[in-house]
């Protein structure tokens, strides 16, 4: 009997996979397709890395020189003397130089870096920290190890007074509150969990970062998550590390949830004309989060899976990492684009292609909220073993998105005509007009 039951669930598991793989080619299919097409992820231009590499985030210097950080190693995601590099570029990524170690292979695990670039040029980057050098953690249920140990310690930071040539040999620990997330987890908040995929932003003085907190692993992924922010107050203006303020919000004993799920993490946000915070964040739930928060991030909105607008239908999504972002500069400044993948398939798929949205503010009862325009693939891969995700965005004469299959980084231009795309959609004019 157990045997027919395995068999069955075997039959079960190919079945939903392959229908996935057929989904996902037609989607790569409708990608390539598309006036005006998506970007074949193999026209890029390269970011050097190790072997693994992730979350290859860019930081434009003062003086127009891309730096670029990225956690790295010669194994897979999670193996031993994994560590966080960094590369720059003064031709808009087409070269790069070689790799400068913030932290080395051979020290405990350092990983997801995000740079943070200050009023007066220093860079900061900041990490997740091995800093107890543990070689495995207990599972959630209490049965068993995991040697994955690049989610644990301590949320470190080391500085670079020279755009990134050097960097700082000592290295700072941002103190991070309790909340009750932690005490769930195996050893009841005396090791963390967490990890942060955001970029810091500045507002009315003082900077925000989204993070990750934990409960723990079980089997080969988190048990379940909720989303934060940090908030310094000084850190624009106070040059000794040592002295920065940190304040964690919400207020509260609790994140951000998911509204149905466990998994809520891989928070990042921006901030609206009228003040108000806007975030979004990860579930695997096949649709993501979001929320707002009319008080600088002391509390937030209830938990809602992400919509085009205002009572308008979900945005679909997997378990995968997913960004909003403002344009800077150019003909849509103050504009709105949303990374994501435009499926519910479950699991660690789906990530090929992926899609961009336009947002523009609208009004609301409550204050401005952002009313998406319909989904345009901007970057494809031709297999569906493609997996395109952690980006970052620059604006330099154009828009510029850097990606990662965990395997390639790279670096791609995005054409006007297929930004423009963007806010080429009927939600768009059906928003004005209201």
């Amino acid at each position: 009997m157990r045997s027919y039951c395995l068999i069955i669930i075997f039959a079960l598991l190919t079945a939903a996979l392959t229908a996935a793989g057929d989904d996902q080619k037609a989607m790569i299919k409708a990608a390539m397709e598309q006036d005006p097409p998506a970007i074949a992820i193999t026209t890029g231009y390269e970011i050097p890395s190790e072997g693994y590499c992730d979350q290859p985030y860019v930081q434009m210097l003062p003086d127009g020189t891309w730096l670029c950080v990225m956690t790295t190693g010669t194994g897979d995601e999670g193996d031993l003397g994994q560590h966080i590099v960094s590369t720059r570029s003064r031709d808009h990524g087409k070269t790069w130089e070689p790799l400068t170690d913030i932290e080395p292979r051979d020290g405990p695990e350092a990983s997801w870096a995000t740079p943070y670039l200050t009023p007066y040029g220093r860079v900061y980057v900041f990490y997740t920290y091995n800093y107890e050098d543990r070689r495995e953690v207990k599972m959630v249920d209490g049965v068993g190890v995991t040697h994955r140990v690049d989610l644990i310690g301590k949320f470190a930071m080391k500085y670079s007074d020279d755009g990134g040539a050097s960097w700082s040999t000592q290295r700072w620990f941002v103190p991070i509150r309790e909340t009750k997330i932690d005490r769930e987890n195996p050893y009841q908040g005396k090791v963390r969990f967490f990890w942060s995929v955001d970029k810091m932003i500045a507002h009315e003085g003082a900077s925000y970062l989204g993070f990750s907190k934990v409960s723990g692993i079980q089997g080969g992924a988190f048990h379940s998550s909720e989303a934060f922010f940090l908030r310094c107050d000084n850190i624009d203006s106070e040059r000794d590390p040592a002295k920065l303020t940190w304040q964690l919000l919400p207020e509260t004993d609790r994140g951000l949830t998911s509204p149905e799920g466990l998994i809520a993490s891989e928070v990042n946000m921006e901030v609206l004309s009228d003040g108000s915070f806007f975030c979004t964040y990860r579930t695997v739930d096949g649709y993501p989060g979001h929320a707002y928060s009319r008080d600088k991030g002391r509390t937030w909105t209830e938990s809602a899976f992400m919509t085009y607008g205002p009572d308008g239908e979900r945005v679909k999504h997997p378990r995968a990492a997913n960004f909003v972002r403002k344009l800077p500069a150019g003909p849509y400044k103050g504009r709105y684009i949303y990374w994501f993948h435009n499926n519910s398939m479950s699991g660690f798929v789906g990530r090929n292609p992926a899609y961009l949205l336009g947002g523009i503010e609208v009004d609301s009862p409550e204050g401005k909220v952002i009313q998406w325009g319909n989904p345009v693939a901007v970057l494809y891969g031709e297999s569906t073993e493609d997996r395109i995700s952690y980006p970052d965005f620059m604006w330099d004469d154009g828009l510029y998105i850097t990606e990662t299959q965990k395997s390639t980084a790279r670096v791609h231009q995005i054409p006007d005509n297929l930004l423009s795309a963007l806010w080429q959609s009927p939600r768009h004019s059906a928003a004005k007009s209201n």
